[in-house]
């Protein structure tokens, strides 16, 4: 298994060849590419020529590190059919960025919309029948996490539409922070995903349901919002010995295939520290749990 650092705090304050260096500062060895501006922005074509590409993974070789995944956040699964073909022009750039970069594994979102589930899942299965050749013939691991405010957002759910898709190199990331939005059950979707599950984000969140609902409340009442942090271990409500408990069960942590992620977006002024913090805390938990 690979711990890897999400550098997205670090964004407002370094620029993307920076990032390496960042990481090995922090003692990770590996790198997780969140959405850049300068390399693949959210929504929008890859902005990184190959220069540019050449250039990072010299950054990576530098420093000693290396880039564990890439996550790009494309709306392939768009139900506006315009935007859907764009995603998947935006996707064959993506993943040639991550093979010249010497990534197999690229994680991301399904990137529909809840209010129209079933046409977001129509174009979700209509942009996989051309990227999915693609995709195996470069030997990528493709992992979909159920994010809130998704055409799908419970666990066992997104793990249905995965396994729709009936390729060995299409699996799913669990998110931590998206517990309670993915069913609150993480022992029984880690126990049905099995080797689907291949990469977790790392970061605590508060239990948006507790206190019979109205621990936020927003207004008007019954509004369609999706609530959630990306906090550090230990500040929320997740249950991390069951987390940790249920990766090491399914075999999650003696892979060598398997990303873990430190993805902590709530504390940027205090990046440096939160991150130490993560890596140690991450690292004691494994080896508790093994």
């Amino acid at each position: 298994m690979k711990i890897a650092l999400d550098p997205t705090p670090f964004h407002h304050s370094h620029s993307l060849l920076e990032f390496p260096r960042v990481a090995a500062d922090l003692g990770y060895k590996y790198l997780q590419m969140t959405p850049h501006a300068d390399l693949i922005p959210f929504f929008n074509h890859p902005k990184a020529d190959d220069e540019l590409v050449a250039k990072l993974k010299g950054a990576c070789k530098d420093a000693g590190v290396e880039i564990a995944s890439v996550l790009p956040v494309l709306r392939w699964s768009g139900p506006d059919e315009d935007a859907r073909e764009a995603a998947v022009r935006y996707w064959k750039r993506a993943i040639q960025i991550a093979v010249d970069l010497g990534v197999q594994t690229m994680n991301t979102e399904f990137s529909g919309r809840p209010e129209k589930a079933e046409e977001s899942e129509r174009a979700f299965y209509r942009s996989m029948e051309e990227l999915l050749p693609i995709i195996e013939r470069e030997g990528m691991d493709v992992l979909i996490d159920p994010h809130p405010d998704d055409f799908v957002e419970d666990g066992l759910a997104a793990l249905r539409v995965i396994r729709g898709i009936n390729s060995p190199n299409i699996g799913m990331v669990y998110v931590a922070s998206h517990t309670f939005h993915m069913g609150n059950s993480p022992l029984e979707i880690m126990r049905a995903a099995g080797d689907k599950l291949r990469l977790v984000h790392v970061s605590d969140t508060m239990n948006h349901h507790a206190s019979h609902g109205l621990r936020y409340i927003t207004n008007p009442p019954g509004n369609a919002v999706r609530v959630h942090q990306h906090l550090k271990i230990g500040d929320g409500d997740v249950n991390w010995d069951e987390f940790f408990g249920g990766l090491q069960e399914i075999g999650f942590l003696d892979k060598e295939n398997t990303v873990m992620v430190s993805s902590v977006f709530a504390e940027d002024d205090n990046a440096e520290e939160v991150s130490r913090y993560q890596l140690k805390t991450m690292t004691d938990y494994v080896a508790r749990t093994k």
